[in-house]
């Protein structure tokens, strides 16, 4: 990893912008996952103990540059000193004299949450108006953010290149993660790769079949692959106009020695209802009026044999429609035996994708795999191979 971590240098007295993911999910008002807030707060205990003082900033929602009080953080920064156990202040603005007072009235060790830093336009826009005022705020830049790593904004990849800038431990360990599921693996590597459209991951599917050597294919994705190749798909969800390309990708993977894994028998009902009717049919021939709405036990049972031979797995995407019972059946069996895989042998395991996380907490497995990234975009990014311009940016800081 080219970014520079925390044990690089010694934070006691010095102020310490910190990039945070705040963007957490909100119901009536209240946090409802405080994931990304216990994620972080190994960081903020860290730099606190020894002396820094340390500024957090962050987005939350789409405010598209304008003060909205309910995209306020300050409930934000209220439920973050609950998950640290310690005070955290409060500045109702994130750059400007505001903030440099609330700065300025830190002792070391004081933990500042600014606000939110799209209620500026500065901030999507990288102006570097906005992050020669954040870096004005502070001595040292850590970014432990990679979810939001993607966007090229002020606070993730402009003010990097005005302080010194560091990983922080979460942006450490996704960067571990990743680099042990891609970027060297210990092969054989599989991914296992399902969704809805394959419009939505081409690029990963056309990143992927050069870098693992076994690609499964699951979801409502599998159906566009099956019917290209003339397998009679009934009224399944998938899509037409990408026949040929989903051809192309076959044939590139034959190309790049990646054995690609279809399903081989589906579950399919006429409704997508919970616990509707349902049959278990060949995935070459799904009746006529029926949907196929989740992969079927022969297909996964098959995969789960191979786990013994696979040394990496990546994830993103369930394999059927998880949120409605029976269709959740392959994701949790696989899950189950992926979780066991890890535990029990030297399986490399990596999830994540806002819906593979979802759907591997109620399997019950989320802590159970070698790393879940609490990361979408940037997540799916970083396996697509593109570059992520906050990651980028902390190998090139001042």
């Amino acid at each position: 990893m080219s970014a520079k971590t925390l044990d690089s240098f010694a934070p006691a007295g010095k102020r310490i912008l910190l990039r945070a993911d705040l963007n957490v999910p909100m119901q009536n008002g209240k946090i409802s996952d405080l994931t990304r807030l216990e994620r972080l707060s190994p960081t903020i205990k860290e730099l606190s103990e020894k002396g820094a003082k340390v500024i957090v900033c962050s987005h939350f929602d789409r405010p598209k540059g304008k003060r909205v009080p309910e995209m306020s953080l300050r409930p934000i920064a209220e439920a973050l000193a609950e998950v640290l156990g310690r005070p955290v202040a409060f500045a109702d603005d994130c750059v400007g004299e505001t903030a440099q007072a609330a700065v300025e009235e830190m002792s070391d060790g004081d933990v500042l949450v600014l606000e939110n830093t799209r209620f500026h336009a500065g901030e999507e826009e990288n102006h570097p108006g906005m992050s020669q005022a954040l870096g004005s705020l502070a001595d040292v830049y850590v970014n432990d953010a990679f979810s939001a790593a993607h966007r090229a904004h002020a606070s993730t990849e402009g003010v990097a290149h005005i302080l010194p800038g560091y990983a922080g431990r979460l942006m450490q360990a996704e960067l571990s993660a990743l680099e042990a599921a891609l970027g060297a693996p210990k092969r054989p590597v599989a991914a296992i790769v399902a969704g809805s459209k394959v419009s939505t991951k081409l690029d990963l599917l056309t990143n992927l079949v050069e870098k693992v050597d076994i690609l499964v294919i699951g979801g409502a994705m599998a159906n566009t692959f099956l019917a290209a190749q003339g397998f009679d798909v009934g009224k399944s969800l998938q899509e037409q106009d990408l026949h040929e390309t989903a051809l192309k990708i076959l044939a590139e993977a034959k190309a790049q020695g990646c054995e690609i894994v279809l399903p081989v028998d589906l579950v399919v009902s006429e409704k997508f209802a919970a616990n509707p009717p349902t049959l278990t049919v060949p995935a070459s021939a799904v009746p006529a009026g029926m949907m196929a709405l989740d992969v079927g036990p022969a297909t996964v049972e098959a995969f789960i044999k191979r786990l013994p031979e696979i040394k990496t797995i990546i994830w993103n995407g369930p394999l059927g429609a998880f949120e409605i019972p029976p269709f959740d059946a392959s994701t949790n069996a696989l899950a189950l035996a992926v979780a066991d895989a890890t535990e029990k042998s030297s399986l490399i395991s990596v999830g994540g994708g806002g819906d593979t996380v979802s759907a591997l907490r109620a399997a019950g497995v989320a802590d159970r795999l070698t790393y879940v990234s609490s990361a979408g975009g940037a997540f799916l990014e970083w396996m697509e191979g593109k570059t992520l311009p906050g990651v980028a940016a902390l190998s090139q800081t001042a």
